[in-house]
């Protein structure tokens, strides 16, 4: 064979209970926190200490709460981990479908928060100092004319919100931002960017800690007591507390039927290279901007600091990977980048996000004292900062944004648990065909 390909599982023995990746790899703070141990009270217990429940936790720490954070594994083990560390503004929905399903009205409220998220981020990462290589720019791919003019009238849309930061981009322009001959064209996003995931996490869960907040690893929920002063109970220890904010996502304790039976884990892959010649690296990506295309199942690139490509695509329904995680994404990638095919592959992984019938975050109560936030199908960077905050307002009294996204409908998947993941690939199926005919 031409190319290589490591398949060493041993790169990130020195950080326990994390993914094979090339974040947990490099993380910044690779501190284990303790697990819950004995009965302990708080004002505010957060289940999941992804970006949902970490942006939660820090938004009520600096109000002021006591809070309390249970991990059933490590600080952003699950999706807030994983991911393509792409900073991608609004839901996985546009604002115009959201006005066709709820109403106008709806979609003006959900698009006056649309580009809160990425503020969040950006705003926490000055205020705290986290160091996530966080960089400005995003380049939407377009691979025909049909997606030329989609995102265009999807910029018309935004701007139609006050999203100022969208330019289209001509075939002849696409150099600027990508070295390949694959794209008809796209639009690049001047308020999106990427960071490092892992570490954007851990520096928020740090801030958090810096302001008195607690945080539990290998700390499963088993049991939740709901009413006036609900108690979450742990293996070895319990929270009784004023309010509980269940933030697991795909990795939630079956212990919250209620809102895992709303959602379906699915799994995407991502790979990173070995590290390449600067002068290699910056030819492929001149601009330093992310890279994600306009077909249904998606590829999504990026530059890291230290001159890697990482490289994702794929999708696995019901959470289900592919035995080979490189054989999946490596072809793809060198359709885009062909002058990689000697270039070895240093780490390949999966991670699961929550993916909603209808594509939309959901929100809502399992009691007057317990709160939640989940499924945001694949656009989770962003909006779960956003959500998380919004979680943390309604506990401090403040629920008039909660309660806009709790009142959109959220459906079961047809077919239940059985017949979910085939017909959600059949449907898969259908889009893709679509995107492979230019229709």
């Amino acid at each position: 064979m031409a190319f290589m390909i490591s398949e060493d599982r041993g790169k990130t023995s020195d950080n326990p209970r994390h993914t094979n990746s090339w974040y947990a790899a490099s993380a910044k703070d690779k501190r284990v926190r303790p697990a819950l141990d004995g009965a302990i009270e708080a004002d505010v217990c957060v289940v999941g200490a992804g970006f949902t429940g970490i942006s939660a936790a820090l938004e009520l720490a600096e109000r002021g709460y006591s809070v309390v954070v249970l991990e059933a594994e490590r600080i952003g083990f699950g999706a807030s981990g994983r991911n393509g560390g792409q900073i991608v503004n609004g839901c996985s929905r546009d604002l115009e479908t959201i006005a066709g399903r709820y109403g106008r009205d709806k979609a003006v409220k959900l698009g006056a928060m649309s580009l809160e998220g990425g503020e969040i981020i950006r705003s926490r990462v000055a205020k705290y100092g986290i160091d996530c290589d966080l960089v400005h720019g995003g380049f939407f791919a377009a691979f025909t004319d049909k997606q030329i003019r989609e995102m265009a009238h999807h910029k018309a849309d935004w701007e139609r919100y006050g999203h100022g930061g969208l330019e289209m981009v001509s075939k002849a322009e696409v150099g600027r931002y990508v070295k390949t001959d694959r794209y008809a064209g796209g639009m690049i996003d001047r308020l999106g960017g990427h960071i490092h995931p892992l570490n954007l996490v851990l520096g928020e869960a740090a801030a958090f800690e810096s302001l008195g907040g607690r945080v539990f690893e290998a700390s499963r929920v088993t049991g939740l007591d709901t009413g006036e002063k609900p108690v979450t109970r742990t293996e070895r220890g319990s929270v009784k507390a004023s309010y509980v904010l269940v933030c697991g996502n795909a990795y939630l304790s079956p212990q919250f039927p209620e809102i895992s039976g709303r959602m379906m884990p699915v799994s995407s892959q991502v790979m990173a290279t070995e590290p390449l010649d600067a002068a290699l690296i910056e030819s492929l990506l001149p601009a330093n901007y992310c890279v994600e295309d306009a077909n249904y199942i998606l590829d999504y690139y990026r530059r890291t600091a230290d001159n890697r490509l990482l490289y994702g695509g794929g999708i696995g329904y019901g959470g289900h990977d592919p035995s080979d995680l490189t054989g999946v994404i490596r072809p793809n990638m060198l359709k885009t980048f062909p002058q990689l095919k000697d270039v070895k592959i240093d780490y390949a992984w999966s991670g699961n996000f929550a993916l909603t019938l209808t594509r939309i975050p959901h929100m809502g109560r399992l009691s007057d004292k317990v709160y939640f936030s989940h499924g945001d199908s694949g656009h989770g960077v962003t909006t779960t900062h956003l959500l998380g905050k919004i979680l943390g307002e309604a506990v401090a009294g403040h629920a008039e944004r909660f309660d806009i996204w709790s009142s959109l409908p959220n459906l079961p998947f047809p077919g239940g648990q059985t017949f979910r993941v085939p017909l959600t690939v059949l449907g898969a199926w259908w889009y893709g065909l679509r995107d492979r005919l230019g229709i």
